[in-house]
């Protein structure tokens, strides 16, 4: 499998982890959603991610799941895995073993206790020290992690730490951010790399105007971030924007606190994907009532799509 590299573009589908009813991984449905993701024309999948429920997962489940994603894939896709964690051994430890098995990079968040520019800077320095040549993304999450990173300091990170190839920008929105990096790299102040961004796409049309190469997020239709990059890269973006909108309603709901991820496992459940909406406790679980606030948002989606004709 090729590795990741600053040219990366497209969709590539932050996975849930499909658990049975009981809590136990499902392998099966591994497989399953692994080519209901393909079908749905993403460029990669990213596993091991937040939303993928890793902090849940013993060291050797999250060896299963990615050598399960991979052995599923067979090559046809990239896979970035997710390998944060407290420590640089731990992190470098999985960083090698999922790298060996092919995929194609990593993903690392910063810890809680980076405060300072220096110290986020510091941090990226180690990273990229201690993953070698092994090529990284730069997740920028500051509403989970507590931790802003200033352009000026991922500046100085793409042009001091050469395996940093891709930021996952998910500030909220923090379209600003987006703008001020490519426009450092436009003016050859920093090496252009990949941005590709979160947010369960919800900001996905204003990122891609502002210059953002795709989507690396999660959504229970991964459809809707694949119409909206496809449609910005063909030079559409009303088209795109008229994608988005038809979704916006459940992508939305997606981005509650709790009930989110029991929403999107509920609909990818309802569409076959995975065979449990289960997740790993503690977990939220749906009410009657988030049900029927779902199968609302279903229904007219599904009359918006008809009437886009998408």
């Amino acid at each position: 499998m090729a590795r990741l590299t600053e040219d990366a573009k497209g969709v590539y589908v932050i996975a849930v982890t499909p658990f049975t009813d009981d809590g136990a991984l499902d392998l099966a449905s591994i497989d399953s959603m692994v080519d209901f993701y393909e079908g749905a024309g993403v460029t990669g999948l990213t596993v091991l991610g937040q939303l993928g429920e890793a902090p849940k997962l013993t060291a050797e489940e999250s060896r299963t799941v990615v050598e399960r994603v991979l052995k599923r894939l067979d090559g046809r896709l990239p896979v970035v895995v997710g390998v944060s964690a407290p420590g640089l051994a731990p992190m470098s430890e999985l960083a090698e073993a999922v790298m060996g098995e092919g995929a194609a990079g990593v993903m690392v968040a910063p810890p809680w206790t980076v405060k300072t520019d220096d110290q986020a800077f510091a941090f990226y320095q180690s990273v990229g020290e201690a993953l070698g040549n092994t090529p990284f993304v730069l997740q920028d999450y500051p509403l989970t992690t507590n931790v802003t990173i200033a352009p000026k300091v991922i500046e100085r990170i793409v042009n001091e730490v050469p395996n940093c190839v891709m930021l996952k920008h998910e500030d909220w929105p923090g379209l600003s951010k987006i703008s001020a990096l490519r426009a450092a790299s436009d003016k050859g102040a920093m090496r252009r790399i990949s941005i590709l961004c979160g947010n369960g796409g919800l900001f996905l049309p204003e990122e891609m105007g502002r210059g953002a190469d795709g989507a690396m997020t999660g959504f229970c239709y991964p459809e809707m971030m694949v119409g909206v990059v496809e449609a910005y890269a063909a030079g559409n973006p009303d088209r795109a924007h008229a994608i988005f909108d038809a979704y916006l309603p459940l992508a939305r709901y997606e981005q509650q606190q709790g009930i989110g991820l029991a929403s999107r496992k509920y609909v990818l459940a309802k569409r076959g994907v995975i065979k449990s909406a289960t997740l790993r406790k503690p977990g939220a679980k749906l009410s009657a009532l988030d049900i029927a606030d779902v199968e609302r948002l279903l229904a007219r989606q599904a009359i918006r799509l008809k009437e886009i004709g998408a």
